[in-house]
């Protein structure tokens, strides 16, 4: 599914960039998200973006980790962590790239580890989100707007003697095939998860409408493919997680304006049919 609506765009491309290589990125605004006050007592680890450079700092230990990314003069940098599985090395991972095998299925980043971590930051703004490193090797993979993303540097998790402890969710969404489980109302000031329970790649994406009828409409676009009616219903900037691989997770205090949501994933089945279209859809209503 393609959108000419920049607030949501491109969400085909970020479907198709999950891990590796492909063009575009969820637009979570970094304004949508703030720091839990308990984040505070997590080990932090900074992403820093620029037009030229991708560094990562802080710490790089196994555990609970607060995760801060920031851009200087890139719009819109979209960011993906990635995980290589044991005894698969970057240069097998950059060979895949160039291969393009996962341009029309990211689920064929499985065989080379999986995507743990997905982030966007804003120029001039922070992103504050919670999640959990396990040691290994991983690739930082960088989009700017709807650019491609391409691999910026690799680093290494130690293992560490006494791993953090994220703080626990007061709310969990999780994503399965095909469907959302979980609270559909949601509170201002929450920390909730995002969890991707099934087999497959699946991103959570949540964007505001007017009301619920505006709510109702968006789904059944949603389950038709009416891009041009759903385009008319956004009423702001999305926010949520992913694409996220089997079992990884992220999860953030919520601060977006009390209403009416649609929750959605972009995720395309291997024979080219949106997620949505198979009952990956649902309303969300968020409250003070």
């Amino acid at each position: 599914m393609s959108y000419s609506c920049s607030r949501l765009s491109p969400l085909r491309g970020l479907a198709v960039v999950v891990a590796l290589a492909v063009a575009g990125a969820l637009a979570v605004s970094a304004g949508l998200f703030a720091a839990s006050a308990q984040a505070a007592t997590l080990p932090t680890v900074s992403i820093a973006i620029s037009k030229s450079s991708a560094t990562i700092s802080g710490a790089l230990e196994s555990g609970g980790v607060n995760v801060v990314t920031t851009s200087t003069g890139v719009k819109e940098a979209n960011v993906i962590v990635f995980l290589l599985k044991p005894g698969v090395s970057v240069a097998e991972a950059e060979a895949f790239i160039k291969e393009k095998k996962v341009h029309h299925d990211p689920n064929n980043t499985a065989k080379l580890g999986s995507i743990v971590f997905d982030a966007e930051a804003g120029a001039g703004h922070k992103n504050e989100t919670q999640t959990v490193l396990q040691p290994g090797q991983y690739l930082l993979l960088v989009g700017e707007g709807e650019g491609e993303a391409k691999l910026r540097t690799t680093f290494t998790v130690a293992s560490a003697k006494a791993p953090a402890t994220l703080p626990t969710p007061e709310a969990t969404i999780r994503s399965i095939e095909f469907g959302f489980r979980g609270p559909s109302t949601l509170h201002d000031g929450e920390l909730v998860r995002f969890e991707n329970e099934g087999f497959l790649v699946h991103m959570d994406v949540v964007f505001p409408v007017k009301n619920h009828s505006d709510a109702r409409k968006a789904v059944k676009d949603l389950l038709t493919g009416n891009e041009k009616g759903l385009e008319k219903l956004i009423a702001g900037e999305p926010f949520g997680a992913g694409p996220l691989s089997h079992e990884a997770f992220q999860q953030e205090t919520i601060t977006a304006k009390p209403g009416w949501y649609v929750q959605a994933c972009f995720m395309e089945t291997q024979d080219g049919r949106d997620h949505t279209r198979l009952g990956m859809e649902r309303i969300i209503r968020i409250v003070k």
